[in-house]
C-alpha cells in the first residue's frame, strides 16, 4: 500500500471515527441530561468520576502500550501476525492483575460513599473491574481490524454497544431506581459484552471467506486469532516487546496526565461527591467537541504517520515523497485544529451560561458552572494543538527518544498533580482546568521543539499551520466582543425571546467567521476538499 492509499484510508478512518465519536457524545450528553432528572448528583459523581476512573485506568494501562507498539509497524501481509497476536493476548492476564490491584484500592483504601445516598458501592466496583477485563478479550481482534482498515467494523460494534448501554440505563433508571450503582454497572457490562460479541461474530464470518481471500488476508482460520507458536520462531517479537515496554512506561504517565483531576478528586477528596458530579457534567459538556473531533484525528493520523515514516530516522533518510506528504498533512492538520479550537474558545465564552441553563437548569447554570465551561473552552484550543503535535512526535520517535521523553512526562506528571492539588484548594473546580492548561502548554512546547528539529534541515515548515490568517483573527476578535456583549444584555433571565436573540447574534458571528475562513484559508479548504470531501463523494456513489 503506497503513501497515497494510506492517506486515503486514514481519511476514511478519521471520518468514521469522528462520526462514531459524535454519536457517542450525543448519546452520553442526552443520557446524562436524562439521568439528572432521576438520580442524585452524588450518585452521578461516584459513577462518572470514581467508577469510570477505575475502568479507564484498568483498560488503558492494560492495552494502550500494546496498541501503539503493534500498530507502529507496516500493517498487512508483511507483518508476522502470529507474534503480534501472541503479544496482544498478554493484555488479558495483565488486565486481571490490574483489576485485582485497583479493585482492592477502590474497595479498602478510598473513602466509601454514604450507602443511603449511594447504595451498592462494593458490588459496583467489582462489576466495573470485571467489565474492563471482559473488554480486553476483543483486543487482538481490534488491533487486527485497525491495522487492515476495517473502518466500519469499529463503527458498527461500538454503535450497537453504546445503544445497548443507553437502553439498559434508561430502563433501569425509570423502573429500578432503587438499584443505585447496579444500574450503571449492569449497563457497562452490557456495553463491553456487545463489543466483544460484535468482533467475534465478524471475524468468525470473515475468516476463510472469499472476501478474505480476495484481500490476501494473512489469517485464514478463527484459531489463528488465538495464541500459538509457529515452528522455528519465538512466541513474540523481541523488538515489539521492548517497544511495548517503552510505551507502557509512557502510557502510565500519560494516564495520570489525562485523568489527573479525577485522581486528585478520588484520592484527596478535595471536592464532595455532589460537587464532583457537577464538575464532571460541565467537564463532559466542555470537552464534547474536543473528544469527538480532535481525539479521532489524533488516533487516525498517528497510524498514518507511523506507516509512511520510518521510526527513529531523520527527515532526509525517509522516502522524500512520504516526507513531503507528512509535512503537508501536518501543516494542514495544525491549521485545521487551530481554527476549530479558536472558534470553540470564542463562542464558548459567550454561550457557556446559556448552554448550561438549557442542559441542566439552575443546578448547573448558577454558581461556578458557567465559569468552569468558559475556562474549558480556552483549554480546548490547547487540547487541539497538543493532540496533533504529539501524534506526529510519538509516530516518529525512536525507542531511545521515547525512553527519554518518559522522563519529561514524569516531571510533567509530578508538577501537574502538585499544581492540581494547590490550585483546587485555591479556586475549586477551576483549579483543575488551570493546572491542565499549564501542563498542556508545556507538552506542546516540547512537541514543537521536536518537530522543529525534525524538519530543521529541510525546506518544509509544517509549523506554519499554527498561524491563522490576520483577517480570520480579526473576525474572531470581533465575534468574541459581540457575543460577550450579547450574553450580558440578552442572557439568560429575560425569557425565550431574548435567548433566541442571543442565539441569532451568535449565528451571524459564526457565519462571518466561516466566510472569512473560506476566503483567507485557501490551502486548508483545498486540503479538506481534495481528501475529505472526495472520500465522501466516493462512498455515496
Amino acid at each position: 500500500m503506497n503513501s497515497v492509499d494510506k492517506l486515503r484510508n486514514t481519511f476514511t478512518l478519521a471520518s468514521c471515527n469522528v462520526l462514531l465519536q459524535v454519536m457517542f457524545r450525543v448519546l452520553t450528553f442526552l443520557l446524562n441530561g436524562f439521568t439528572l432528572r432521576f438520580v442524585s448528583k452524588e450518585l452521578i459523581g461516584v459513577v462518572n468520576v470514581r467508577l469510570t476512573l477505575l475502568y479507564s485506568t484498568l483498560v488503558f494501562l492494560s492495552r494502550e502500550a500494546f496498541r501503539r507498539a503493534c500498530l507502529s509497524g507496516e500493517s498487512g501481509t508483511n507483518q508476522n501476525w502470529r507474534q503480534v497476536i501472541n503479544l496482544l493476548w498478554l493484555t488479558l492476564p495483565i488486565g486481571v492483575i490490574w483489576a485485582l490491584l485497583l479493585g482492592s484500592v477502590w474497595l479498602w483504601l478510598l473513602e466509601v460513599p454514604d450507602p443511603e445516598a449511594v447504595p451498592y458501592y462494593g458490588g459496583a466496583v467489582v462489576l466495573f473491574a470485571f467489565s474492563g477485563v471482559q473488554e480486553l478479550l476483543a483486543e487482538p481482534l481490534w488491533v487486527v481490524a485497525q491495522a487492515h482498515m476495517f473502518v466500519w467494523l469499529k463503527v458498527v460494534a461500538e454503535s450497537l454497544a453504546m445503544i445497548a448501554k443507553c437502553s439498559v440505563t434508561v430502563l433501569l433508571v425509570v423502573f429500578a431506581r432503587e438499584w443505585g450503582l447496579y444500574i450503571f454497572s449492569a449497563a457497562h457490562l452490557v456495553y463491553t459484552g456487545f463489543l466483544v460479541l460484535c468482533y467475534v461474530v465478524y471475524f468468525t464470518r470473515f475468516l476463510g471467506s472469499e472476501e478474505a481471500a480476495k484481500k490476501s488476508f494473512p489469517l485464514q482460520r478463527v484459531t489463528d486469532l488465538l495464541p500459538g507458536r509457529l515452528h522455528g520462531e519465538p512466541l513474540i517479537d523481541a523488538s515489539a516487546a521492548q517497544l511495548t515496554w517503552s510505551f507502557f512506561k509512557q502510557s502510565f504517565l500519560k494516564q495520570i496526565l489525562t485523568e489527573g483531576e479525577r485522581y486528585i478528586m478520588t484520592f484527596f477528596s478535595v471536592l464532595s461527591f455532589g460537587d464532583q458530579g457537577v464538575y464532571d457534567i460541565v467537564n463532559n459538556l466542555g470537552s464534547m467537541v474536543a473528544r469527538f473531533v480532535f481525539l479521532p484525528i489524533e488516533e487516525s493520523f498517528y497510524i498514518f504517520f507511523a506507516n509512511i515514516l520510518e521510526r527513529g530516522r531523520g527527515v532526509h533518510k525517509q522516502e522524500q515523497e512520504a516526507a513531503s506528504m507528512a509535512a503537508e498533512v501536518l501543516e494542514c492538520l495544525l491549521k485545521l485544529v487551530v481554527v476549530i479550537g479558536l472558534i470553540i474558545t470564542v463562542f464558548g465564552y459567550g454561550y457557556s451560561h446559556l448552554a448550561l441553563d438549557l442542559y441542566g437548569g439552575s443546578l448547573l447554570s448558577r454558581g461556578a458552572g458557567p465559569v468552569l465551561l468558559r475556562c474549558y473552552s480556552c483549554y480546548v484550543l490547547l487540547l487541539a494543538v497538543n493532540g496533533v503535535t504529539e501524534c506526529f512526535v510519538f509516530a516518529t520517535m525512536s525507542k531511545e527518544e521515547v525512553d527519554k521523553y518518559n522522563l519529561v512526562m514524569l516531571a510533567l506528571s509530578a508538577s501537574f498533580l502538585i499544581l492540581s492539588y494547590m490550585l483546587t484548594w485555591w479556586a475549586g473546580g477551576v483549579g483543575f482546568i488551570l493546572a491542565n492548561c499549564l501542563n498542556m502548554g508545556l507538552r506542546i512546547v516540547h512537541s514543537l521543539r521536536y518537530i522543529r528539529r525534525y524538519f530543521h534541515t529541510s525546506h518544509w515548515t509544517p509549523l506554519r499551520g499554527l498561524l491563522p490568517s490576520p483577517p480570520l483573527l480579526l473576525a474572531l476578535a470581533v465575534s468574541a466582543a459581540v457575543t460577550a456583549g450579547s450574553e450580558a444584555v440578552f442572557c439568560c433571565d429575560g425569557g425565550w425571546s431574548l435567548r433566541l436573540l442571543h442565539i441569532a447574534v451568535g449565528g451571524v458571528c459564526l457565519l462571518l467567521v466561516l466566510s472569512v475562513t473560506a476566503l483567507s484559508e485557501k490551502q486548508l479548504l483545498l486540503f479538506i476538499r481534495t481528501h475529505l470531501l472526495s472520500q465522501y463523494r466516493k462512498k455515496t456513489t
